[in-house]
């Protein structure tokens, strides 16, 4: 064995497990949202409190973060995108049948393709082609249902699961785009987007009547709400470890162990059931992603990954 295996080892199995974490954290973070919802706290609401809690440690770990992103208003779209995408995603799963929300949120190659043709110039192959043949495929069947005609969404969940992808997908063109500026400016767009983003949705439907306001201070909402918001910012770290040590394509192929821990979840603490379409079409979604995944190894990639946005 050569006397620099262990020493590169450890690392790379560090990194891993940092992944596996932050995979971890999200494929479980359905749960606590509902639990929150059951208290009274809609998650947008418990999104924006999360998130205003991350992004003031963050400020207070890396202070000249607010400076470097003051100084970069086009990170402003990457606020935006960061923001409904969280909004989105964490609505979505609370509402709707977790596994179909992140398998819809993972339709990724297909928007990704169109973002980075429109922003990023990039020309369109025919193995991009193919990757977004078989996501769509996956999708139409998980949409479909018997007598319900075109495979089209069919709640509001389904529809929050991919705007919430689409938007995630703008977040990692924008970061291709803007991979120059610091990564601190970058991580914190995004957290202000996760709080800015999901209390203005959360300020308007309660306005109008759609949503309710945040219920009165209780130690178990705000507890709960500390402890989800503490989750989420020892995720996103995690990722920022395991990202900056590892390649971007296995970055990529681990982060869809999310997808195996929401599956697992939803059915064991959601009391929900896997159908064979659900299955069948997530394997043709997942593998569009790994292809994309593995394809993307082959370019090269900032390095160190600013975090999942949500």
């Amino acid at each position: 064995m050569s006397p620099n295996g262990p020493p590169r080892a450890a690392p790379q199995a560090a990194a891993l497990a940092c992944l596996l974490f932050n995979a971890l954290v999200w494929g479980l973070s359905w749960w606590p949202f509902r639990q929150l919802n059951a208290l009274g706290l809609h998650s947008l609401w418990a999104t924006g409190f999360a998130f205003a809690l991350s992004t003031a440690a963050l400020a207070l770990w890396r202070p000249g973060a607010w400076a470097a992103l003051r100084r970069r208003p086009q990170l402003l779209w990457m606020v935006l995108a960061a923001g409904v995408t969280n909004a989105a995603f964490n609505w979505g799963v609370m509402i709707g049948e977790v596994v179909r929300v992140v398998l819809l949120f993972y339709l990724m190659p297909v928007w990704s393709l169109l973002l980075a043709r429109w922003l990023l110039r990039e020309p369109v192959t025919g193995a991009a082609l193919a990757r977004v043949a078989l996501a769509i495929g996956g999708a139409a069947i998980v949409l479909w249902r018997p007598g319900a005609g075109l495979p089209l969404p069919a709640s509001l969940a389904d529809w929050l699961g991919i705007v919430g992808g689409a938007s995630f997908a703008l977040v990692n063109v924008l970061v291709r785009r803007h991979r120059d500026d610091p990564d601190e400016a970058r991580a914190l767009a995004m957290f202000v987007g996760g709080f800015a983003v999901a209390i203005a949705m959360a300020a308007a439907l309660a306005w109008l009547g759609a949503i309710d306001g945040p219920p009165a201070p209780a130690w178990p909402w705000i507890a709960g709400n500390v402890a989800l918001a503490a989750a989420l910012l020892a995720g996103n770290l995690a990722l920022q470890y395991g990202a900056a040590r590892l390649p971007a394509a296995v970055t990529a192929i681990v982060m869809l162990s999310e997808v195996v821990f929401a599956a697992l979840s939803s059915v064991g603490l959601g009391g929900e059931t896997l159908g064979a379409r659900t299955i069948v079409g997530g394997l043709l979604i997942v593998g569009a992603t790994l292809l994309a995944s593995l394809q993307s190894g082959a370019t090269p990639e900032p390095a160190h990954a600013p975090g999942d946005p949500r």
